[in-house]
């Protein structure tokens, strides 16, 4: 099954995604009206774009639509498919060039970080990429053994420390073990919450420092998991992590929960930070990685 078949199956679990209201919607269209408008904006609004791209892409949509004298259901709704995949444009790719290559994965407790790991590393291991998982959430009690898992599960090595110990040493000692073993990629999980923000944030500015100075010219990306069911508070995050860690790419996960799927424009569109992988599924291969048009094409169609 394809990207564009298990997001529908994903979606189509959602009993509170936008897809079906925006079928609703082109399904009793009638007219490109005020009326049509002004519920396509409350649609997109309750969607999770957010009140103000919801309102711009509205009156991108208007404006074409008068310009090129669409009146047609399906000429609307591929217009709109345009301007939405349009806001995705950015490099989806992963750049894991070098030996070893290292991915940081950041994110709040609670958004399946630990989970989308195992599935990165379960993804590498079948394509004959000797991985290295780095137990960098020593704070999280029983992160270090859900990692641990993991681990066995995908056929990777990890690196683990003790409960409480500094995250720092641990990141060290797995770029020591990832270049003694020979490894092509690191994965490093890190905390998810501190006992404040501010010495979270810090505490990944440290560990970017340890993964600078130990691997200066190694490939190097930063992904930040976010629950899709969080909404706004994902934009947020996104924001927040991006100053700290220098994120590179998202990772949206629980699109098959309750989902409205639109933050995943929301942060491509302000943040200029890419999706580069979505979760539609607890299987090891419901960790896609991102297609930006079949992606639009799924909520549409």
């Amino acid at each position: 099954m394809g990207f564009f078949e298990k997001l529908k199956a994903g979606l189509a679990a959602s009993g509170e995604n936008f897809t079906k209201k925006l079928h609703g919607l082109f399904d009793a269209f009638t007219g490109a009206n005020d009326d049509f408008f002004d519920e396509l904006e409350e649609t997109l609004i309750t969607a999770d774009l957010g009140v103000n791209l919801a309102c711009d892409t509205v009156e991108e949509l208007r404006g074409r639509v008068k310009s090129k004298g669409l009146r047609g259901a399906d000429a609307i709704k591929g217009e709109l498919a345009g301007i939405l995949a349009g806001y995705l444009s950015g490099d989806t790719e992963l750049k894991l060039e070098t030996k070893p290559s290292i991915i940081l994965m950041v994110g709040v407790n609670g958004v399946g970080k630990t989970t989308t790991i195992g599935k990165l590393a379960s993804s590498f291991t079948s394509q004959g990429k000797k991985v290295l998982l780095c137990a960098g959430d020593t704070f999280r009690a029983a992160a270090a053994e859900q990692l641990d898992i993991w681990a066995k599960r995908s056929g990777a090595d990890i690196v683990r420390h003790s409960e409480g110990s500094d995250p720092g040493a641990v990141v060290f000692d797995g770029i020591s073990a990832a270049k003694a073993r020979g490894a092509d990629i690191i994965i490093c999980d890190t905390a998810g919450r501190l006992h404040n923000k501010t010495n979270l944030m810090n505490e990944l500015s440290k560990i970017n420092r340890i993964v600078s100075r130990e691997l200066p010219d190694a490939s190097r990306e930063c992904l930040l998991v976010i629950d899709a069911t969080t909404g706004q508070n994902g934009l947020i995050q996104a924001r927040e992590f991006g100053e700290a860690a220098g994120v590179t790419g998202i990772v949206l996960t629980k699109l098959d929960g309750t989902a409205r799927g639109g933050i995943v424009f929301a942060v491509a569109n302000e943040l200029g930070i890419p999706v580069k992988y979505i979760g539609v599924g607890e299987g090891a291969d419901d960790l896609l990685p991102f297609e930006a048009e079949s992606f639009v094409s799924a909520l549409l169609r």
